[in-house]
Order: C-alpha cells, then structure tokens, then sequence
C-alpha cells in the first residue's frame, strides 16, 4: 500500500470573477499535518474543497494518494433522522466506530434528531462520521468552531492520533490548534 500524500502545484481559486489565491504549492506526506491560515474571505474552504475534488482549479494541479475524508459545516447527515439512525446510514458504507461514538460523547445523543443538534454536537457528529471513513487524508474546515474545551481536545487528540497512524490532516481554521510539528501555510502570502 502506498503512503498517503497530498500536494498542490501552482494553484489558483477564482470565485465568480475574483481571483482569490494563486501559486500555492506544498506537498504534505503520510505523518504530518498543516493548517492553514488566514482571514476570513481568503479561500481556506476553498482550498479545502479543492483538495477534496469537489469543485476545480483555476489553474495548477492536485495530487492525492490516499483516501480523503472532508470534514467542514455541512454534516452530511438527514437532520429527520435520531444521530444513531443518521450514522447507521453511513455505517453502512463507512466502518461506524463505536469507539468513535464514544469517545465524542454521542452516545446519550443517539435518539435525538440531527436537526436539534446543537453546533458542537453537529461538528462531533461529523469527526464520528470522518473517523468510519478510515479516510488517510482529513481536511478538517474550522474543526474546533462550537466545540467546548474538553471536545475541542478530544478532536486534536484523535487527529494526532490519525497522523501518528501514517495519517495527514490539512486543516485550515481561525482558532489555535494543537498538533505537534504541524506546518502552517499563511493562504494571505497568495492572495491577489
């Protein structure tokens, strides 16, 4: 099996008519982490999504080996259904952790709707659903964003745990987050 890897070469972001970002190059390999910084506006989730394969570049290339695991604000699961039945869904064609489910304090939120999940137990929601992914690569778009401090610790504690596993995580946030040796690309030193 080939080591997971990511990397940009010359990219460029336009949205409608403005160019938000070009020349950004980086290559990131199984073990490591960076985030990704910068104002609001300046094409983190764009990148993210980029990178993802969900939308196209401007210009430049992507290459990706490695299964990707998007995480960002859109839960990707039925706000009708009880969270258990929601992740049940994806169990079945994701591996459903158990272990996950736990270790995000879910469990007691098993028979409440998606719907009236708050922020946070949205976000936990959606780490639960990244981690039956088994996905190599995570971009994790403001992972921490309605987290309290404790979920906010147990979500860095699972994705150093996934980058010391051979794992990569981009991820591109506001808020300080505590990955050791984790590299940072500033999006502003691109900006047009």
């Amino acid at each position: 099996m080939q080591e997971p890897r990511i990397a940009a070469h010359d990219l460029a972001c336009r949205r409608g008519d403005r160019l938000l970002f070009r020349g950004v190059t980086f290559g990131i390999e199984g073990g490591q982490a960076m985030q990704v910084a910068g104002a609001n506006g300046t094409g983190k989730s764009s990148l993210l999504r980029l990178l993802a394969g969900l939308t196209r570049p401007f210009a430049g290339t992507i290459e990706r080996v490695g299964e990707t695991g998007l995480l960002d604000e859109r839960a990707a699961l039925d706000p009708d259904l009880p969270l258990g039945r929601a992740l049940a869904f994806w169990s079945s064609i994701d591996a459903r952790s158990p272990a996950a489910v736990e270790a995000l304090g879910l469990r007691e939120l098993l028979d409440v709707p998606v719907r009236y999940l708050s922020t946070g137990q949205r976000k936990r929601a959606a780490m639960a659903r990244l981690l039956g992914q088994n996905a190599t690569i995570w971009l994790l778009d403001e992972p921490l964003n309605g987290l309290d401090v404790h979920a906010a610790r147990v979500v860095e504690d699972l994705t150093a745990a996934h980058c010391a596993s051979g794992g990569i995580a981009l991820i591109a946030s506001h808020q300080p987050f505590a990955l050791p040796n984790m590299t940072m690309l500033a999006l502003q030193e691109y900006a047009v």
